[in-house]
């Protein structure tokens, strides 16, 4: 030391107070955010609270780790959640256009169409929207109808009925459209009992001129196959029986492989009506065609009316 100037040595200690002075306050400006943030010491007494354990569990290992950040494993970024697009539609412009062409070179008959999307309910409808006579269509409403009985206790499928039971009643009115079966179903119901109960599916209904609305039957056929109108063992039956009829010439003989069809067709008096569910995998689609013409119940040409819109359904739908 003896070579070093006085000057010298005074300069030296001033630097290294300096660096130590900075040292210091570095050190202590790291603590402050840790100190901060730490709540204050809780006595042992204080874990009496019935909420201590969650209140510890805050401020002990959180606390900790968020003194240590470098003891914390490194979480991966949340993946966001795909975001799906709502199915389109599949009731859309092109098939209403398909439908109507169909209609308006069909004008000699009074010609009333109704299609649902079972996914979303809504109600589409074509050409004539009024009332018809619903003919054995309307043989439905009333199966459904004795169902409900069964299912509320007040009937019961093994009730004796006519010549065999009220099960199979119910299947000889569906099946085979057997209109003695019906007689015996709508008398077990009662007049007024069918009437509430149509009422409380919000379709107004008159058994003494059985007549509804494309758009109404069709909705009676989407709260069946949604399962909102009967229990699943009676809703499985009764669609059951809506395959395999005695008259599949209508709406069924145009259906393509592939494609399952449960249905009802009606036949009285120049009207001339099918009301189906038409199924593929988890699609399902009601479509329903009422027709009214005088040219023979049994014509050719208004078969083919069906069998054009089918057509058309089927290839826009499936």
């Amino acid at each position: 030391m003896g070579g070093i100037r006085p000057q010298f040595l005074i300069v030296l200690v001033a630097v290294l107070g300096l660096v130590s002075t900075a040292t210091v306050y570095a050190a202590i400006q790291a603590r402050v955010p840790v100190d901060a943030a730490a709540p204050p010491a809780t006595p042992a007494s204080a874990s009496a609270s019935p909420y201590a354990s969650a209140d510890a569990g805050a401020a002990g290992p959180l606390a900790a780790a968020a003194a240590t950040p470098s003891a914390l494993p490194s979480a991966p970024a949340p993946t966001p959640a795909p975001v799906l697009a709502p199915p389109a539609p599949a009731i859309g412009p092109a098939l209403d256009a398909e439908i109507n062409a169909v209609l308006t070179a069909n004008s000699g008959y009074r010609v009333g169409v109704a299609l649902i999307d079972v996914r979303d309910g809504a109600v589409h409808e074509y050409g004539v929207k009024t009332k018809f006579v619903a003919a054995s269509t309307g043989k439905i409403l009333a199966a459904a109808a004795y169902y409900h009985l069964v299912e509320t206790g007040k009937a019961s499928l093994a009730a004796r009925m006519g010549a065999s039971t009220a099960g199979q009643q119910i299947r000889q009115m569906v099946q085979q459209s057997n209109n003695e079966s019906w007689a015996l179903i709508l008398n077990a119901v009662g007049y007024n009992g069918l009437t509430d109960y149509a009422a409380s599916l919000g379709i107004p209904y008159d058994r003494t001129v059985n007549s509804l609305t494309p758009a109404e039957m069709a909705k009676i056929l989407a709260e069946l196959y949604s399962g909102r109108l009967l229990n699943p063992a009676n809703t499985a039956q009764l669609l059951s029986y809506m395959q395999k009829t005695n008259y599949e010439r209508l709406i069924p003989a145009a259906v393509p492989a592939g494609v399952s069809v449960f249905h009802k067709y009606g036949l009285l008096n120049g009207y001339l009506h099918d009301a189906s569910i038409l199924v593929q995998g988890e699609r399902a689609f009601v479509f329903v065609v009422y027709t009214l013409g005088w040219d023979g119940p049994e014509g050719a040409a208004r078969r083919n009316v069906f069998h054009e819109l089918t057509g058309k359904v089927t290839a826009g739908l499936f």
